[in-house]
């Protein structure tokens, strides 16, 4: 059991040193503001480590009889001024500089991560909640640049104030100066302590945050749902536990970093008091001239650098314990980056004005390796062919529109289109040529106008306005206050409004082929009516899949697909499988018995 412990243990080692050696990649391009930086920095610790010394002088000048020299003293106070001066204008120089480094790496991270959540296969994002995604994209970067930023503007500073102030002491007294050295491991080992234990329970943190982000966005998009099921006590209870779960955790990683200040400030008295205690037994017990004598002006520099040492590993524990969270974040962001992308091949090459022809050759597919669904799957469609696609829920319908559009790649077949297989052609080549109306919906927060020509940005208002009035649109957009220039989002418009803006798009952009999956379950039957007619007009000559549940819907389309167990069962126009009395009729019967019933 103890090997598997110090297993783990090295693999979370390697782990954190490859978190670290990437954002040191990412601070990497900050090289100029970073030396910059960390000059400002030294020139900051010079100028305050000189003060002591100048006040060290400036007490010796008054400590003998008879010994006092205003004019020294005015000088040296006059040096004084000018060294704070210039601490205060570098410390100033250091912190614009640092901030912008730690903002700039998260920045790009945030932007990589942004980029790759758009490269990876749709499988990965099928099998986390939004709400998860959101919290590392959005809650972990913020952590992570509040932390760097910590981390640059003073765990620099503070290496660099330790070496300069043990170099000073060593010039004015390299006994004292041996006894505070001698002191140092004591700092550093309980900064090991504190970090070593609040790493993991930052990354728990996190990851918890996460699902109660997630579990909120959940419930608060779906709350007319949870309302109708009255669900609100059982999410009310998952959100206890997690929100349980967190505080422990929190409570933990808060305990053990708040251990940074008392225990440094401890130390600082040890040291403090080591100092003092030295200093004393050094100007009694030895003549002054002597090689190791102090002078009580001395003695009081080397108390002021006794305080000025310790207090950067006060900020350094304090920094290692905000750089732990920043690390934990950083790895879940990084977690993100190392996700796989989609697959390329180097044959893929763009293609456009496609004709619609589509071949499926043995097509196999299924989205969990031991859970078969599409098997040999075989379809010819000629170009300008309306295909209708029906059948039961979870057949496969909406599985074989994923595969027409690449969203997912075939386990084993090919799928052709103009004769040219489906992996040579680039994604976003394939799917420029075919328009897509989903079931659910997509608005952005922007006008009606910008939301009707996202696939066509060069499109003019009055091409806009004629896709809508074809889409149905038109009349409702002209009601609402400020007309195609109204600013909307998914709040504010029904689910139907919402669904005739989406075909809009399409009718817009005009592509040779397209996809229709229930893109009119939103919508009342008699738009549904009017709707239809346009979608005839727009599919006229062009090859089309329509995904439909209702299927007075398709009694138009060239051939009727029906699927069952990912297979197609039947196959023909709405009259021939009428004909046969198979699936589809009693499929087609059972609707229109239900309508018949509720009507009478």
């Amino acid at each position: 059991m103890s090997g598997k412990n110090n297993m783990s243990v090295k693999n979370a080692d390697v782990k954190n040193k490859g978190v670290i050696k990437r954002l040191w990649k990412y601070a990497s391009k900050f090289r100029a503001a970073f030396v910059v930086s960390l000059v400002a920095s030294a020139i900051y610790v010079a100028f305050s480590l000189i003060l002591p010394i100048i006040f060290g002088k400036a007490t010796d000048l008054i400590v003998g009889e008879d010994n006092v020299s205003f004019s020294e003293l005015i000088a040296l106070l006059i040096y004084a001024l000018c060294a704070a001066a210039g601490a205060g204008i570098s410390q100033w120089i250091t912190e614009i500089l640092c901030n912008k480094i730690s903002n700039g790496i998260t920045a790009k991270i945030r932007d990589d991560a942004f980029a790759k959540l758009q490269k990876v296969p749709l499988k990965y994002l099928d099998g986390r909640s939004t709400g998860d995604v959101l919290s590392v994209e959005i809650g972990d970067a913020d952590k992570l640049s509040d932390g760097l930023l910590l981390g640059f503007s003073r765990f620099f500073t503070g290496i660099i104030t330790i070496i300069g102030t043990l170099a000073f002491m060593f010039a004015i007294n390299p006994v004292i100066a041996l006894v505070v050295a001698g002191l140092t491991p004591i700092s550093l080992l309980t900064a090991k302590f504190i970090t070593g234990r609040t790493y993991g329970l930052f990354k728990a943190q996190s990851k918890l945050t996460g699902e109660q982000t997630a579990l909120v966005e959940e419930t608060l998009s779906n709350l007319p749902t949870v309302k109708a099921y009255a669900t609100e006590e059982v999410n009310g209870k998952k959100f206890d536990n997690l929100n349980e779960e967190l505080k422990t955790t929190s409570f933990k990683a808060l305990f053990f970093s708040s251990l940074t200040n008392p225990s440094t400030r401890l130390i600082n008295a040890v040291v403090y008091a080591a100092v003092a205690l030295t200093g004393a037994l050094l100007a009694v017990n030895v003549p002054q001239g002597a090689f190791l004598a102090v002078t009580a002006g001395e003695i009081l520099s080397l108390l002021s650098y006794a305080n000025r040492y310790t207090k950067p590993f006060n900020e350094i524990t304090s920094v290692m314990t905000e750089l732990t969270g920043a690390k934990a974040c950083a790895a879940r962001l990084f977690e993100i980056l190392d996700e796989a992308e989609e697959v390329h091949s180097p044959l893929e090459k763009p293609v456009s004005g496609l004709s619609g022809d589509v071949n499926i050759d043995d097509v196999c597919f299924s989205y969990v390796p031991d859970k078969k669904l599409i098997e040999n799957f075989n379809l010819s469609v000629k170009s300008g062919t309306k295909v209708a696609i029906v059948g039961p829920t979870g057949c496969g319908k909406t599985t074989l529109i994923n595969l027409l559009m690449r969203f997912y790649d075939v386990n084993s077949g090919e799928i052709r289109y103009d004769d040219i297989p489906i992996t040579e052609i680039k994604r976003q080549s394939l799917r420029l040529n075919i328009g897509m109306v989903l079931q659910e919906t997509w608005i952005r927060k922007a006008s009606v106008y910008d939301n009707v020509r996202i696939g066509r940005k060069d499109a003019t208002r009055e091409e806009v306005i004629d896709a809508c009035k074809l889409a149905n649109a038109h009349g409702f957009i002209t009601r609402l206050e400020g007309g195609y220039d109204a600013i909307i989002g998914e709040d504010g418009l029904s689910a139907g409004q919402k669904q005739l803006l989406c075909i809009a798009r399409v009718m817009l952009c005009l592509p040779p082929m397209l996809i229709l999956d229930e893109a009119t379950s939103s919508i009342d039957t008699r738009t549904e009516m009017k709707i239809q007619r346009a979608f005839d007009t727009l599919t006229a000559g062009k090859t089309s899949f329509i995904v439909a549940h209702r299927l007075s819907t398709i009694k138009s389309a060239d051939v009727i697909l029906v699927m069952k167990d990912g297979n197609v069962i039947e196959q023909g126009t709405h009259a021939e499988l009428l004909e046969k009395h198979g699936f589809y009729y009693d499929l087609y019967n059972s609707q229109y018995a239900a309508v018949s019933a509720k009507g009478a």
